[in-house]
């Protein structure tokens, strides 16, 4: 007989468990895990650094990184947030760092320093770790005083449990057996990917990168506006916008301007099929009109050199050669003999390049994805099933997904926090 069983041996719920030891020292806690390692996301976020969460500590703000769950976590964010978790981890003397984008990472750049502090704190709290443990079943039921009680069956023996704290991420089996329990499960689709293009104005310049401004056109008209109720990071928009670093790669395009719009738009790109356009602003300050103006005024000052030569603006000499060559001028064409419509062609390409992106690539392993139980059956006060006393969930079991960042991490800390808070008020 257990107090609290934690399914899953990933960041929530070792999180979880740890908190749950330290509320009440005297609860029997364990962690299964259906695999032979545990803490497989955490080993290998940030390229093996572990991109522990993000250096955004209003909770206001920090909610707005989440395409899905976004109002669900203001509360929560407000009891434990970035500070919490900061806090967390130095007073087990782990020290974070803040990168220039934000992501905080520990300073020893080794995610093994994080699995270290998690197998050492269940170590000394007395969670039990059983590894290679798949769980088959759950099911609730009563004891002889009419308390809650859960069975939780394994392939080789079954186990009672006060509570019940599901960590399993992003699986299809862990969501059917809630199925069976009667919860909603918002079909999962991947969330945080890149996007494969053929096209010449990239091809040849892999490696590339440079700020830009995206925006998603319908699947079959170019230009036409979407209809559909999604935003960006930063503004509200029926359009699906995103503006961030963009990176030319050998297969398309990534970096996190292509993340925030496939994390954003994870729900209609998977309706599209991974088959859309998108438009491309390499100049973000400027749009079309202005810019041909400029081009213009460029066109009297550098009058004998050439284009290829001449990058006018803050972008990447590869890729401006690239554009220039798109707008149908040639290798040793001068600015003075530039005709108008060669420019209005080129701030079209600076300002609006079209692409048709053919597919989808996953990001790195860090695969995320969109979808799980329906947050409305989620009490996120306590992360308790509103169907079912005893049964708390965390993580991206639920439906609730971020950008890229270690704003996913964050929500895993939270909702693990909350729950184990609560399980420990209970007893």
């Amino acid at each position: 007989m257990y107090d609290v069983l934690v399914i899953g041996g990933g960041a929530a719920g070792f999180y979880g468990a740890i908190h749950i030891a330290e509320f009440h020292n005297d609860l029997k806690v364990a962690i299964l895990e259906q695999g032979k390692q545990v803490l497989g996301k955490v080993r290998v976020s940030g390229g093996g650094r572990c991109n522990v969460t993000h250096a955004e500590f209003d909770p206001k703000v920090l909610a707005k990184h989440y395409p899905r769950g976004e109002k669900e976590l203001l509360g929560p964010f407000f009891s434990y947030n970035t500070a919490h978790t900061v806090q967390f981890f130095e007073e087990r003397g782990i020290a974070l760092k803040t990168e220039e984008d934000g992501r905080m990472f520990p300073i020893t750049n080794s995610s093994q320093t994080i699995i270290d502090c998690f197998l050492k704190s269940t170590e000394e709290l007395g969670i039990h770790l059983m590894k290679n443990t798949v769980v088959t079943a759950i099911k609730p039921g009563k004891d002889k005083n009419s308390d809650t009680m859960w069975e939780v069956q394994t392939k080789t023996k079954t186990f009672l449990t006060k509570n019940i704290l599901l960590a399993t991420g992003s699986s299809p089996k862990m969501w059917n057996m809630l199925s069976s329990l009667g919860h909603t499960i918002v079909t999962p689709v991947p969330s945080l990917f890149t996007f494969k293009i053929k096209d010449p104005r990239i091809e040849g310049i892999p490696g590339v990168s440079t700020a830009a401004r995206l925006q998603l056109l319908s699947k079959n008209t170019y230009g036409k506006e979407i209809t559909f109720a999604l935003k960006s990071s930063s503004n509200k928009s029926d359009l699906l916008v995103s503006e961030g670093p963009l990176l030319i790669t050998h297969w398309g395009m990534s970096g996190p301007a292509i993340l925030k719009l496939s994390a954003w738009g994870a729900r209609i790109l998977s309706e599209y099929k991974y088959r859309f356009q998108i438009r491309v602003n390499w100049l973000p300050e400027y749009h079309q009109d202005g810019l041909f103006s400029l081009l213009m005024k460029v066109k009297d000052v550098e009058a004998k050199k050439t284009v290829f030569r001449t990058n006018a603006f803050d972008i990447p000499r590869r890729l401006w050669i690239n554009l220039v060559k798109a707008s149908g001028i040639v290798q040793e064409q001068k600015w003075a003999d530039v005709s108008k419509n060669q420019l209005q062609k080129l701030a079209r390409e600076l300002t609006g390049s079209e692409f048709s992106v053919d597919g989808k690539s996953t990001f790195k392993e860090e695969f995320v994805t969109a979808g799980g139980v329906d947050l409305k059956e989620i009490n996120f006060k306590t992360y308790e099933s509103k169907l079912h006393p005893g049964l708390y969930m965390a993580g991206e079991v639920i439906n609730v997904d971020a950008i890229t960042g270690g704003f996913n991490f964050q929500n895993a800390w939270t909702g693990a926090y909350m729950a184990a808070q609560a399980i420990s008020q209970k007893q």
